[in-house]
């Protein structure tokens, strides 16, 4: 069933001895913002652990389906090339498209005519952008750009995320690590047998962070989101972490799940007014547990037409 109403939601979650999300240009440390300390968690991360809870729970079989009998693969996923996966809707559909070619001296006229035809063909397109939609999850949820080489459109996802950012600051801790081995006989001599390899680790000692979402029904009515897409995000948002478990990042945990449903598709209230109704503030100096934390929930005189759903 398509979607009818507008949603917001706040999400909270925290890390304890663990790195909710290292910055490859910073050696790996927890991002963070350098002006006041806050930590940071990306939304491209968010939706990454969204997309492996859906891959682990939905069947993600390759083999090409007919229209609409998967639904719920994954389209950006670990080793993925997009255009092969674009490449399978216009198979599916007999669009007749060939993947695209090399561009070498002797097929550069072909191929720039493959592409005009490709590009051009705006009713091929929007058949192939629909069925990206109906058999990938996340092209349905979070949109995708699929208009380079085999070419299947642009969708606006109807759900969309901002950074998560830490209540309190955090400070980084740094940790030396050994290695009780190397990985090469060179090494191996180098050391005269020690084969100990030194390294290094970063942590954040416990940090509560908070991120808000949003869930348009006027761009899921033009993907095709629906009532039971919108259950599959909320159960992966309550129990992602619980499966995307590793040493680096500690212990990471669903802490909140603050749903507003507005009534009317547009809206009943601002998404800030909303937001401003969850207050976290913290009972000691130094927090170590979800447990120095109180959170507040302003849930009396709701605007008319908003209902708070309390997923966790």
């Amino acid at each position: 069933m398509s979607l009818s109403n507008r949603y917001d939601f706040v999400l909270l979650f925290d890390v304890k001895d663990g790195n909710p999300n290292g910055d490859p240009d910073a050696g790996n440390l927890p991002r963070l913002d350098a002006e006041t300390g806050h930590g940071l968690v990306t939304d491209v991360s968010l939706k990454r652990k969204i997309r492996n809870f859906v891959t682990m729970t939905r069947d993600q079989d390759v083999r090409d389906p007919q229209p609409g009998e998967k639904r719920f693969e994954i389209y950006v996923r670990e080793k993925a090339i997009l255009n092969q996966q674009n490449q399978r809707a216009y198979s599916a559909l007999k669009l007749d498209v060939e993947p695209v070619e090399s561009a070498t001296d002797d097929v550069l006229e072909k191929k720039a005519t493959k592409d005009k035809k490709r590009k051009g063909g705006g009713e091929d397109v929007n058949k192939a952008r629909d069925w990206m939609c109906l058999n990938f999850f996340d092209v349905r949820a979070f949109g995708a750009v699929m208009s380079t080489g085999v070419n299947c459109g642009q969708v606006r996802g109807p759900v969309q995320m901002t950074f998560a950012r830490s209540v309190d600051p955090i400070i980084a801790q740094e940790h030396s690590i050994t290695r009780m081995a190397v990985a090469t006989e060179a090494e191996a001599e180098k050391q005269s047998g020690d084969n100990r390899t030194m390294g290094r680790k970063f942590t954040v000692p416990y940090g509560l962070y908070m991120a808000h979402g949003f869930v348009s029904s006027f761009l899921a009515g033009q993907t095709g989101f629906d009532e039971d897409d919108l259950e599959l995000l909320w159960q992966a948002l309550t129990q992602m972490f619980e499966h995307d478990r590793s040493a680096a990042r500690g212990e990471m945990t669903t802490r909140g799940l603050y749903v507003f449903r507005h009534a009317s598709e547009l809206g009943n209230a601002p998404a800030h007014t909303l937001f401003e109704r969850i207050h976290v503030t913290r009972t000691t100096d130094v927090p170590r547990s979800f447990a120095d934390y109180e959170v507040f929930v302003n849930d009396t005189e709701m605007p008319s037409g908003v209902t708070l759903l309390r997923k966790t």
